[in-house]
């Protein structure tokens, strides 16, 4: 099993190769999102940090349907700058809160390497 580390500079790189099963194996929360922040991927380890069903969140609005809490400047902001100038990465803590037990999490936000998507990986801190 390859070993992941959470905010690495060439860690898209590393997911770009994975299959979901792998995917789901990495120990931190992987989201994979289209500029206009719907789910592509949604792996187990964030089924666990927010308690929903990975197969039940794909093709939803992250923003909107699924953490609400993060339709904020302080997140979806950076989102949106990242995906305008074409070049998102970014690194943040934040406390995911929406149905939930409010949970601290450290959030590293970047561009996929091939295609129109984006990476949004959360780590419990």
């Amino acid at each position: 099993m390859e070993i992941v580390q959470f905010g690495s500079g060439d860690i898209e790189n590393t997911l770009a190769n994975m299959d979901k099963n792998q995917l789901d194996n990495v120990a931190f929360g992987a989201i994979q999102l289209d500029a206009n922040g719907l789910i592509q991927q949604y792996n187990a380890a964030e089924g666990d940090i927010t308690g929903r069903d990975p197969s039940k969140v794909i093709g939803k609005s992250f923003f909107r349907d699924i953490a609400p809490c993060t339709n904020s400047p302080e997140f979806k902001g950076r989102f949106d700058e990242g995906v305008k100038s074409g070049s998102l990465n970014t690194m943040f803590e934040y406390t995911f809160d929406y149905e939930m037990k409010p949970t601290k999490v450290k959030v590293h936000m970047k561009k996929a390497l091939a295609g129109d998507s984006y990476w949004v990986f959360v780590k419990r801190l």
